[in-house]
């Protein structure tokens, strides 16, 4: 069975607790026949139980809000699309250099028309970004912790909802899955 690798969105910052033990738990509430999880930052990779990852991402934010109350999202990826943005990375030259400030940012869909153009005009700081598809490539050459991207996005009141790895935890997930 082709595994699914499944993120979560906005946990262990801010009081919002979700632990291994309780991702491995959803995964059996949910009747996935393997689960491992990377880190502690909601990354999670299942194998069994198929289906799209509208659904997958679906059957996992309903589960985590019956198992522990929490209501959230997840972002879903199988390993083919895992291995096309890798393989799309429009940043060669910062894997080389700092690939920990390289973020991969997940969102359910692509970036609704005319939301690039503002989001490009609100950076204030050395921050670039490259849109593909439902992703979008950060490039923060300077510190990830004191940038000002977010703030800036923020006001917009276009930011994009999603979760975002850096580059050496997009690697890790793809060894995980065997890419």
């Amino acid at each position: 069975m082709s595994p699914h690798i499944a993120l979560l969105r906005g946990v262990n910052v801010g009081g919002r607790k979700v632990l291994k033990d309780d991702l491995l738990g959803l995964a059996k509430d949910l009747a996935f026949d393997d689960a491992k999880t990377l880190l502690a930052s909601g990354n999670l990779v299942l194998w069994g139980r198929a289906g799209s990852d509208a659904e997958i991402e679906r059957r996992l934010e309903e589960g985590l809000e019956r198992r522990m109350g929490l209501r959230t999202e997840f972002f879903v990826r199988t390993p083919a699309e895992l291995k096309a943005l890798i393989d799309g990375n429009p940043y060669p030259d910062q894997v080389r250099s700092h690939p920990n400030h390289l973020l991969v940012h997940f969102m359910k869909g692509p970036l609704p028309d005319g939301d690039e153009a503002t989001l490009r005009a609100a950076i204030t700081g050395p921050e670039t970004f490259e849109a593909r598809g439902r992703e979008l490539y950060i490039d923060y050459p300077e510190d990830v912790g004191h940038s000002m991207l977010d703030r800036d996005w923020r006001k917009t009141k276009k930011s994009p909802v999603g979760t975002a790895r850096n580059w050496n935890t997009v690697l890790k997930l793809a060894a995980m899955v065997g890419l």
